[in-house]
């Protein structure tokens, strides 16, 4: 890619590289799929005359016309227009948000927040001096993203040419397969086991025998809530290939973050959050740990000013009270536990032990998962159903306050 100078070229002629493509047999397995999002074909512009008549999409990268858009969870305030209730009397448990929010004084530094009209901080340096001391790694090793999926869709930017591959291994967070998809590259699927460990033989030879760029690994694991040890992580490590391991549920999990070990391995991405830990969901910020040979193009790549003022400001203030934090903390997982043990009394379901802010659960005796989630939303409260085949029949919980397991818990019962 390049500049043409028009006002210096007497004549200019565009040339299509033509680049070469190599075609290797692939051993059968039933472990390994290559992924694409489904779509529907799209038709072709009508023709008159002839001619071909224009249209807007026609501008349009081809693959990207033929994306399904990512699924997200529905706010407060569409919940509440459908379901007829007020935003207060809604149990949100859908999408693992901290339900005590943040510290106090995050509300107090937005209102006193001076200079909203001004650009924020390309570098979020403020931001960044206060996460290296409260991870202890040094800023330079450190990027601030508008949540953590925005650093997930830069790192593919950054590392990706079209067609190349990544590895996933569901079930997991299906942003990894979404983002792949907009940048036009191809996904192998290692499915996990069915303790939703991971596959490292079948990684290891995915790894040789495709050659992808990088793998996304989510520890905790998001739906199932297990996480990666440390000499899986170092087997993985071991390959020639880009480790991105997603932490944003680190802190549920009783585990030290790997960030540090961006220092010593080159091939690691740590990444982070505010929206699980500080409560800051909606204000979009995350964060990445790098090493400083992959941190310098993410700098040149990133969009100036992806971090607002008023995120900054808001995760630097909830910084300044370690003190909630951990107590929010203790109050998930001391509910968490309590939350387990009544789940398990229910005859419909099958709950997995968690490290994480949120329980996965297998329907059972015959029930249907998505009636299920279905019947509770009728009554105000929102749970998590997969319509994916990997988790076809589960639902997720996310822990709330003791209030809100009541609340479900009671529904549960009512609906046995």
């Amino acid at each position: 890619m390049g500049v043409v100078n028009l006002s210096h070229a007497s004549s200019l002629s565009f040339i299509n590289p033509i680049r070469p493509s190599c075609q290797r047999n692939r051993p059968n397995t039933s472990i390994i799929a290559m992924s694409a999002i489904p779509v529907q074909q799209q038709q072709h512009p009508e023709v008159n005359d002839g001619q071909q008549r224009l249209t807007g999409d026609s501008f349009i990268r081809p693959h990207l016309r033929t994306l399904s858009p990512y699924q997200p969870i529905l706010p407060f305030e569409v919940l509440s227009a459908r379901l007829g209730r007020k935003p207060e009397d809604i149990i949100k448990l859908d999408a693992n948000e901290n339900p005590y929010g943040p510290p106090p004084e995050v509300s107090e530094a937005l209102g006193a927040m001076k200079f909203p009209y001004i650009y924020p901080d390309p570098e979020s340096r403020r931001l960044r001096a206060a996460l290296a001391e409260d991870s202890g790694l040094d800023a330079e090793y450190l990027l601030v993203g508008c949540g953590a999926d925005e650093l997930i869709d830069l790192i593919m930017r950054c590392v990706l040419d079209p067609g190349d591959k990544i590895v996933d291994c569901p079930p997991t967070f299906t942003m990894y397969e979404f983002d792949a998809a907009v940048n036009g590259a191809s996904v192998i699927k290692v499915p996990r086991k069915s303790n939703f460990s991971l596959n490292v033989e079948a990684i290891s030879d995915v790894v040789k025998q495709e050659k992808p760029k990088c793998i996304f690994l989510t520890s905790p694991n998001n739906p199932d809530g297990s996480i990666i040890s440390d000499d899986i992580l170092l087997k993985i490590l071991e390959l020639p290939i880009l480790v991105v391991l997603d932490e944003a549920y680190i802190e549920f999990s009783g585990l030290e973050s790997r960030m540090q070990w961006v220092k010593k391995y080159e091939n690691l991405i740590v990444l982070r959050t505010f929206s699980k830990r500080a409560g800051l969901a909606g204000l979009r910020v995350g964060y990445g740990a790098f090493p400083l040979t992959i941190i310098e193009y993410l700098w040149r790549a990133k969009q100036p000013y992806n971090v607002s003022v008023a995120a900054e400001v808001s995760a630097c203030a909830a910084l300044q009270n370690p003190t909630y934090l951990e107590n929010v903390k203790n109050a998930l997982l001391q509910e968490r536990e309590r939350l387990l043990h009544l789940l398990k009394e229910l005859p419909f379901l099958k709950p997995y032990p968690s490290y994480s802010n949120f329980i996965l659960c297998e329907v059972t005796s015959g029930m249907d998962a998505k009636k299920l989630k279905e019947d509770l939303a009728k009554m105000g409260v929102m749970i998590r159903h997969y319509n994916n085949k990997e988790l076809s029949g589960y639902v997720r919980v996310s822990v709330g306050k003791p209030e809100h397991t009541d609340a479900l818990i009671d529904c549960l019962r009512r609906l046995s």
